[in-house]
């Protein structure tokens, strides 16, 4: 016979320990806050032990909590595992995805059907918007590709998708054949209002001078390079971004050679972390890294 703790306890401590935070536990027990602080404070009386230290709202974990968080999270992805594989399977598994727009239709979109053959049993439900979401107030959502840059949030595991190169983009009728390093500052430039990196960062760290007059700006990353593409100027852009134009030679990198490039992680995956076993979030993060290697090899 195993002389075990009561498992109702053991969730509720792994859950508090793994998402730092009896309220999130609770959020993902389906239970009160205080439920859990009962679970966890029967399972210390049962080890006769301290398995957390409170203080001001905060929880953290003791040696003792570290230890036993170490052997019941990978104990639990076990059982779940066990437990999936013994379901009843479903003809089809969705995945819900939220991007912004540009990365939807200019990156993403367009690798789908190769993920979809790799993947045949998956289903891609897309959204798409500018604004970040809140992955813990969003429950409908598996995945978010967040752009820019992501504030840490407990009970959320975010991973860059690799670093891009931001460069100038720009229709080769503007560029021309004996293009000189100062000529940049004599283009129009287009300003996307989104991107991380500016032009007035671009300027500086490639030690030139920007022009003071006024740049029209767009809030897509596609605008811009549709923008650009149409000759109204040079956009600073992710190449990531435009891979179809570089290839069809719509476009073309301003000045190749001639100045510095700049790298930024500008792309992150979202997931909640009490989903960190979920076959299907796992295929298609692992798919994304994949592809995002092979852009970086190609540049």
């Amino acid at each position: 016979m195993r002389k075990l703790p009561s498992l109702p306890s053991l969730r509720a401590f792994e859950a508090a320990a793994r998402l730092q935070s009896f309220l999130l536990a609770a959020e993902e027990l389906h239970l009160t806050p205080s439920a859990i602080s009962h679970q966890v404070r029967s399972l210390e009386e049962y080890f006769d032990t301290r398995l957390f230290t409170r203080s001001n709202r905060r929880v953290e974990l003791t040696d003792s909590g570290r230890r036993l968080l170490a052997t019941l999270s990978p104990a639990f992805d076990m059982i779940e595992e066990a437990c999936r594989d013994l379901s009843p399977k479903t003809a089809a598994e969705s995945l819900s995805v939220h991007c912004t727009p540009s990365f939807a239709s200019k990156w993403l979109g367009p690798r789908l059907p190769a993920f979809m053959r790799e993947y045949p049993g998956l289903t891609i439900r897309m959204s798409s918007s500018a604004e970040p979401v809140n992955m813990l107030k969003e429950g409908e959502l598996d995945v978010a590709i967040a752009y820019g840059s992501v504030r840490a949030q407990a009970g959320v595991v975010v991973e860059a998708l690799g670093a891009e190169r931001i460069a100038p983009l720009a229709s080769p009728r503007l560029v021309g054949d004996r293009f000189q390093r100062e000529d940049i500052a004599k283009l129009t430039l287009i300003e996307s209002k989104l991107n991380p990196v500016r032009w007035r960062d671009w300027f500086r760290e490639n030690s030139l001078k920007m022009p003071d007059r006024p740049q029209p700006s767009f809030d897509r990353a596609a605008l811009v390079l549709a923008a650009a593409v149409d000759g109204l100027g040079v956009a600073l852009e992710s190449v990531r971004f435009a891979e179809r134009e570089l290839a069809s030679g719509e476009l073309v990198i301003v000045g190749e050679g001639l100045y510095r490039p700049i790298e930024r992680e500008t792309h992150f995956f979202c997931y909640r972390a009490a989903d960190r076993s979920s076959r299907k979030i796992q295929q298609f993060h692992d798919w994304l890294v994949r592809e995002s290697r092979r852009l970086a090899c190609d540049e």
